[in-house]
């Protein structure tokens, strides 16, 4: 199944102070991923090409790092989701930023399964959290995008199989 996943925001900063944030991607003072709602995103070693990491049962390499313009990974897991996903900094005016985050795969066997049924609607919660982190850096009324039920289901189902610390 052709997998094309597209989410955008635009920030009104200039591009320069939102490649800072980018910068602490995966690093202990990540200021973008979403990591009081969601897995880590992890790296052992940073964000450099050729790196290995992911967050959750998702498994990726950083392809493409161009630490002002795209960071693109090159999906390995699950099975099934060939492709790759990549946030992408673009300057609309001097005070005028679009964030971009993009999947761009074909799924096959369990891969279209996984993706139709669990992870697409948390793939996309995720990223809006994400998006809505960065954007409060900057801002006095700060989002918070709401979860659909889908979402919320799904993440109760996850929740009861972990087990308690």
């Amino acid at each position: 199944m052709k997998v094309l996943n597209i989410h955008k925001r635009t920030i009104d900063q200039p591009k320069n102070k939102v490649v800072e944030l980018f910068k602490t991607l995966s690093t202990e003072n990540d200021r973008i991923w979403p990591k009081e709602k969601w897995p880590k995103m992890k790296f052992k070693d940073g964000i450099k090409v050729g790196a290995k990491g992911g967050h959750g049962p998702i498994r990726y390499a950083v392809e493409k790092y161009e630490p002002s313009e795209i960071i693109q990974f090159r999906f390995s897991k699950p099975n099934g989701f060939n492709g790759i996903h990549k946030f992408e900094i673009n300057e609309l005016t001097h005070e005028k930023t679009e964030i971009k985050h993009t999947i761009d795969m074909n799924t096959s066997g369990k891969g279209t399964f996984i993706w139709v049924l669990a992870i697409r609607s948390l793939h996309n919660a995720l990223i809006e959290d994400g998006f809505d982190k960065l954007e409060n850096i900057f801002s006095e009324n700060q989002k918070s995008s709401k979860w659909n039920f889908w979402v919320r289901f799904m993440r109760k189902q996850i929740a009861k199989r972990k087990p308690s610390k």
